[in-house]
């Protein structure tokens, strides 16, 4: 009686949850009352403009400008990441995966290896090797140049000549600074327009590659884990820089590692060079991104991500091949779908249009600025709806060959052919002549063609294209004849003269005539791009010109209302950014701060040591004093975005505690709007690092020079 009691209790309750749940779902929230919050655009705090006031107020700590160059020069920016010294011996610290996915690793393969597999350890300053045409930029030189550019940027009677005259400017003081200083020197807009610096960067060109570990161990969990959290990966490598005497460079500006770790509440910062956000941009701005930039780009990835996957099970044989192509679309894929899922979320657009509306409501109080600036927004809104007429078709003429099927190539070939052939032979370029013109013919259609691959990305495009242009559109019936899917790419194929290699070589002797009046849906395709693609180019190209002038106007304003409480969006120049160690929800449990070799063998044995989750035989066999519990990986609340792959995460004496490496799915957003609620930076604990070269590599040299600071006889 009593277990029935208990029972028919939790039923009554579930029930009564269930109907409260519900209702709350049916109650609309009213976005006009959603506020924009402090940190909204983030905190990726430029060296020009140093967070003094702001880091002792949120930390307590005093930091002079002693400690924010010296900070700055032990940075660099190296190929599409960042990097920073770690010892006075021109030692740097950079990610794994900055290392392979520029190929640093490739260009100093010797033959017989597999570094991304075996990985590589430099066992002497000898056997560290340079690495071709490769470099790494420090920024010495900061130098503010707002009034010139903007003086100049003044200067005409219409949009478009102001633009020019303001990257005229741009252009000479570039080429002053680069003479007078000798320094690799770029004007550098912060705040959209509203302020420029010269920034002045040495330049190594002698970079030698130390060490970067297994890919098993590097890149730990594949595709599947990143972006997420947990995390278990040593994503870490060392190269050094080297002087123009051939010798390490020596350097007084390095963060020397910390064995301490972090504290719960201690600040920590990231020094990197965080790529693009979108976060001072306007609602019609983001709107559009929603709309047409990032609605496309998502579709595009998902649906060839998701169509590969079923590919390997209707073609085994290439499963591999098809597995290939899902990794090098799936870091891509993740970032796109999740960009667009946050920018269709109504709740953070409504944060972005009160960060508008504070700034409107400045503006239009004003009789000054709004005199000056009053005009902006509806500026704004009329560029980007003349683009929304045009983008769709220019999205749609631009093939893009990783999406695009070999179809539309062939096409172009035949109709390059075609327009080579109308003129005397005399007047054609050199391969379309005598001999070297059957050549050409008969290389058209691909000999590795592969029909399934193919077919599939024609539905992916046929489906974007639609998606762009309409069904009604005239382009549109003639090469799907109204129908979508499976059906679309039968319609097309079945109208096409160009399925074969037979078909190709037989049309392209038939003659330019034949080619352009075939009818093929391919070809008409690429005569329709070659008729309409330059005049809306050029369209696309005079309205984002004069829109420029406007986005400066907009950043002024925000300059003018914020001035340096908020930093600039980010460009992959120079940035700091505070945090601190900090779990967040998920999966109805908690993130920890920080993992540990346990939680990595876990997930070896969980995965039944298959790969993504399996280890290089040195973590298999690890000797019985090496501790597991030691920190592997952590997550903070720093401000980060790609680009900040790479960079070092220091405490309040300078001293490295982290190495970023990835976000958590949820600060994909980050692009256009910070969370701190549940943004995460991922990183590796240096703890980790020093562990692996003290008990797994056994590479005492490194060791001793990262807990040193110095090289060590």
């Amino acid at each position: 009686m009593k277990i029935k009691s208990k029972f028919l209790f939790i039923l009554f309750t579930a029930v009564v949850f269930c109907i409260s749940l519900n209702a709350q779902s049916l109650q609309k929230i009213d976005y006009d009352t959603v506020k924009a919050q402090r940190f909204d655009t983030g905190k990726m705090w430029s060296f020009d403009y140093p967070p003094v006031d702001y880091f002792k107020e949120a930390y307590g700590f005093d930091a002079d400008e002693q400690w924010f160059n010296d900070v700055r020069l032990s940075a660099l920016r190296v190929v599409g990441c960042t990097a920073s010294f770690v010892s006075g011996d021109g030692l740097i610290m950079t990610n794994w995966h900055c290392i392979v996915e520029t190929n640093v690793y490739k260009r100093v393969e010797k033959e017989g290896e597999d570094l991304e597999t075996t990985g590589f350890l430099a066992k002497s300053l000898e056997e560290e090797r340079k690495i071709p045409g490769y470099y790494a930029d420090q920024l010495v030189l900061i130098k503010d140049v707002t009034d010139t550019v903007l003086a100049a940027g003044n200067i005409g009677t219409t949009e478009e000549e102001k633009t020019k005259n303001k990257n005229e400017k741009i252009s000479q003081l570039e080429e002053q600074y680069n003479k007078e200083t000798g320094l690799n020197c770029k004007v550098v807009s912060l705040f959209n327009g509203a302020k420029y610096s010269i920034y002045g960067y040495k330049r190594y060109n002698d970079v030698r590659l130390v060490f970067f570990p297994e890919k098993a161990i590097g890149y730990f969990g594949g595709d599947f884990d990143n972006f997420t959290y947990p995390r278990y990966n040593l994503d870490c490598g060392l190269m050094r820089v080297y002087g123009d005497d051939g010798k390490p460079l020596k350097t007084d500006h390095f963060f020397k590692f910390s064995t301490k770790g972090i504290k719960e509440g201690e600040p920590i910062f990231t020094v990197g060079n965080p790529g693009f956000t979108q976060r001072l941009a306007s609602v019609a701005q983001l709107e559009y991104a929603r709309d047409i930039t990032y609605r496309n780009l998502s579709y595009l990835f998902d649906t060839y991500y998701d169509d590969l996957e079923a590919l390997k099970s209707v073609d085994p044989a290439n499963a591999a091949k098809y597995e290939n192509i899902r990794f090098s679309i799936g870091n891509a894929q993740k970032v796109f779908h999740n960009t667009y899922r946050g920018l269709i979320d109504p709740y953070l657009m409504a944060r972005k249009r009160a960060f508008e509306k504070i700034l409107q409501e400045k503006v239009f109080n004003d009789p000054e600025l709004n005199k000056q600036y009053g005009h902006v927004w509806k500026a704004i809104e009329n560029t980007r709806a003349e683009l929304r007429k045009i983008g769709p078709k220019i999205a749609v003429f631009n093939i893009n060959r990783r999406f695009a099927p070999e179809y539309f190539f062939i096409a172009q070939s035949l109709y390059n052919l075609a327009k080579e052939l109308q003129k005397p032979e005399n007047e054609r370029s050199p391969e379309y002549k005598g001999e070297k013109l059957d050549s050409v013919i008969n290389s058209i259609f691909p000999s590795n063609f592969n029909k399934l691959l193919e077919d599939t990305k024609l539905k992916v495009q046929a489906g974007y294209i639609e998606m762009n242009l309409g069904n009604d559109d005239p382009l549109v019936k003639k090469m799907f004849g109204g129908l979508s899917g499976d059906a679309a790419v039968k319609y097309i194929l079945s109208h096409s003269k160009i399925t074969s290699s037979d078909d190709v070589v037989k049309l392209a002797k038939d003659g330019a005539e034949a080619i352009l009046n075939s009818d093929d849906p391919f070809i008409e395709f690429v005569k329709a791009s070659d008729e309409q693609l330059p005049k809306l180019q050029s369209e696309a190209k005079e309205i984002s010109s004069t829109e420029a002038v406007y986005n400066d106007m907009l950043g002024q304003i925000v300059f003018k209302v914020y001035g340096t409480s908020i930093p600039p969006d980010a460009n992959f120049t120079l940035r700091i950014s505070d945090g601190v160690l900090k779990s967040f929800d998920y999966n109805g449990t908690k993130a920890p701060t920080h993992t540990t070799f346990y939680g990595l063998y876990n997930r070896y044995y969980s995965f039944d040591k298959q790969y993504p989750w399996s280890l290089p035989d040195k973590w298999l066999n690890i000797p019985p004093d090496f501790d597991l519990s030691t920190p592997l990986n952590f997550i903070s609340t720093n401000d980060i975005v790609g680009g900040n792959s790479g960079s070092a995460i220091i405490n309040k004496n300078k001293e490295v505690v982290g190495l970023a490496f990835d976000g958590n799915i949820d600060s994909i957003i980050g692009n256009f709007i910070y969370n701190p609620i549940n943004n995460r930076c991922v990183a590796v604990d240096v703890r980790s690092i020093l562990a692996a070269f003290d008990k797994i590599y056994k590479a005492k040299r490194l060791y001793l020079e990262l807990l040193n600071g110095k090289m060590i006889e």
